[in-house]
């Protein structure tokens, strides 16, 4: 038995979390509905405009982590932060939740911990606005390999691919995971982070990675055949387990060329914030712990379906409970 059954690595991100009428983001130059990177100045003006705070640690792959967490399993998460007042509440509100935060903060240095402001409009549409700071300097140097080979399955943010030097720290936890007997797999995270890198991204997933986690436009940003289905088929010849999460249609889910679908019930969400963070989370501890892909797929749903329920990125129910009342477990 490894020491984590669960690691990620991913930018660690404290989200600010407020509600705003649609006014307000107009008002504010805010596009709605996605997430925009924002330099420093510019995201110091927009915490300050922000109402009612709640602030919580975030970033995709650390969400999906505390959510693979909340079910009971040994995870870990390496992510950079300063040793500022945000840093340090974020470490120790990942410890909180039962994470290994393996890094410790960040000593000197002109970059701060990393935040994401966040409107949500009455809707539940959420608007990101993240400066990221620290975390985008993740690097092979933080990757400690003696935490990467006690890892069964380990998670890599799309996000960070956006710099050579993550690259470099995805290729030295990924190899070091698969060589001690670990799966690896990535969220693809941004069709936009394809756009730039689709040559490499297609290098690592078609090489160096188990599995592949991403929503319908992210899957279709790799191959651009313009048909989800000859999309998923592409993936599916170069990785053996692919898993598209459609919104209200449903999940798609194709594991050594069977296919698996499995519909969702739609449901207005108060807050969408982290709803394919937390289908992850709900997949990964399906396929943790030997489930078929259905009822995987079923166990990300209901995740999804709580951390939509209420406001911020992260579950608040007792998960595993939740999963024995829908038959899950």
């Amino acid at each position: 038995m490894k020491k984590y059954q669960v690691m990620g690595i991913g930018n660690a991100v404290v989200d600010v979390i407020s509600r705003a009428e649609d006014t307000f983001l107009d008002l504010m130059g805010i596009e709605k509905g996605i997430m925009q990177l924002v330099e420093r100045e510019r995201g110091e003006t927009l915490y300050a405009g922000m109402n009612d705070r709640v602030e919580t640690p975030g970033g995709s792959v650390a969400n999906t982590i505390a959510g693979v967490g909340s079910l009971g399993l040994k995870t870990a998460f390496i992510g950079r932060v300063h040793d500022d007042a945000l840093g340090r509440f974020y470490a120790q509100a990942m410890a909180d939740q039962g994470v290994d935060f393996v890094n410790p903060p960040v000593e000197g240095g002109e970059l701060p911990t990393s935040r994401s402001m966040i409107f949500v409009s009455p809707d539940g549409e959420r608007s990101m606005n993240t400066y990221l700071g620290i975390s985008a300097e993740l690097g092979p140097d933080d990757v400690d390999t003696s935490v990467a080979a006690e890892t069964e399955i380990l998670f890599l943010e799309g996000y960070l691919f956006d710099k050579d030097k993550g690259k470099e720290a995805f290729l030295k936890a990924t190899r070091t995971c698969r060589a001690a007997g670990g799966k690896a797999g990535i969220a693809i995270s941004d069709p936009f982070c394809v756009e730039r890198h689709r040559d490499d991204f297609l290098t690592l997933i078609t090489h160096e990675m188990d599995f592949v986690i991403g929503n319908e436009a992210e899957i279709r940003s790799l191959f651009q055949n313009d048909d989800l289905d000859a999309d998923l088929a592409a993936v599916a010849a170069v990785c053996p387990l692919v898993v598209c999460t459609r919104s209200g249609d449903g999940v798609t889910i194709l594991r050594d060329g069977v296919r698996t679908d499995i519909p969702v019930t739609k449901i207005t969400p108060v807050d969408a914030t982290g709803a394919g963070d937390q289908f992850a989370a709900g997949f990964i501890y399906g396929l943790a712990t030997g489930a078929d892909m259905e009822l995987a797929g079923r166990m990300g749903n209901a995740s999804a379906a709580e951390v939509i329920s209420h406001m911020g990125p992260r579950p608040e129910a007792d998960m595993i409970a939740l999963y024995k009342e829908k038959g899950l477990l």
